[in-house]
C-alpha cells in the first residue's frame, strides 16, 4: 500500500511534515516519560522511577562493556537518550497509521531513511568530534594511517559504510514491519473471512514488532558506543 508524504516548501527546501510531526511526538513522549519517572524521586524506587533506573543501569552496562567508565561516562546521557528515543519512535507506527487524502501522517519516524540516516550521521560525527577532543588532532589522524599508510582509503570507506549500515539497518527493520502490518490490516478489512484469517497473524506480528523495535534500539545504542570507544581509545 503506497501512500505519499505530506510536504511543504520553505526557503527552497522541501520538508516532510509527517516526519516533523512524528519526531515532535516522539520527543514529547520521551520528555513526559523522563518527567514522570523523576518527579517524585525516592530511595526505594517504584513504578516509572524503577523503570528509568533500570534503563540507566542497562545503558551504563553497555558503555562499560566497550570502554572504561572514566572515559565512557560522558556518553551515558547520549546512550540513554538514544535508546529511549529510538524505542519510542519504533513503537509509534505499530498500533495504527493515519492516512489523510492519500498522505501518510502517522507512522514510526524511524520507518523513514532520512530520519535514521540523520541519526547515524550525528553519531558518527560525534565519534569523530570526541576522538579529536580526547586524543588531539595529530594522534587521532595517525589512526587512519596505521598499521600501514596505504590502508587510509579503506578506512575512509569504512566510515561511510558504518554510517550507511547504522542508519539503514534501523530503517529496514522498522519499515518492513510496518509494511507487513499494513498488509495484514488490509486483510482485516476484507470481510468476515479475511478478518478471521488475519487477526491472529496481526496480533502475533504486533508482538514480534515490539521485540524487533526494542532490539533495534539496543543495537543502535550498542553500535554507537562501539564507534565511540573505537574513536576515543588511545590505540586508534
Amino acid at each position: 500500500m503506497e501512500h505519499g508524504s505530506p510536504t511543504a516548501e520553505f526557503l527552497g527546501f522541501t520538508f516532510n511534515l509527517a516526519n516533523i510531526l512524528m519526531i515532535t511526538v516522539t520527543s514529547v513522549i520521551v520528555f513526559i516519560i523522563a518527567v514522570l519517572a523523576t518527579r517524585n524521586l525516592s530511595m526505594k524506587p517504584t513504578g516509572m522511577q524503577n523503570f528509568l533506573e533500570w534503563v540507566v543501569d542497562f545503558v551504563k552496562n553497555i558503555i562499560k562493556s566497550n570502554m572504561d567508565w572514566k572515559t565512557g561516562g560522558r556518553f551515558h546521557m547520549l546512550g540513554l537518550t538514544l535508546i529511549m528515543y529510538i524505542f519510542v519512535a519504533n513503537m509509534l507506527g505499530l498500533p495504527f497509521s493515519v492516512v489523510i487524502d492519500g498522505k501518510l501522517w502517522w507512522k514510526s519516524p524511524t520507518a523513514d531513511p532520512v530520519v535514521t540516516l540523520t541519526l547515524a550521521i550525528m553519531v558518527v560525527a560525534l565519534s569523530h568530534y570526541y576522538g579529536i577532543k580526547l586524543n588531539g588532532f595529530g594522534h587521532y589522524m595517525k589512526g587512519f594511517f596505521s598499521p600501514m599508510w596505504f590502508l587510509f582509503p579503506l578506512k575512509i570507506i569504512e566510515e561511510f559504510a558504518n554510517t550507511l549500515t547504522l542508519g539503514l539497518r534501523l530503517y529496514g527493520n522498522i519499515f518492513a514491519g510496518e509494511i507487513l502490518l499494513g498488509l495484514l490490516a488490509g486483510g482485516l478489512a476484507t470481510g468476515v473471512g479475511g478478518t478471521v484469517a488475519a487477526i491472529i497473524p496481526t496480533i502475533a506480528w504486533q508482538g514480534f514488532s515490539v521485540f524487533v523495535g526494542a532490539i533495534q534500539a539496543f543495537i543502535f545504542t550498542m553500535l554507537t558506543m562501539v564507534y565511540m570507544a573505537h574513536k576515543v581509545s588511545h590505540d586508534h
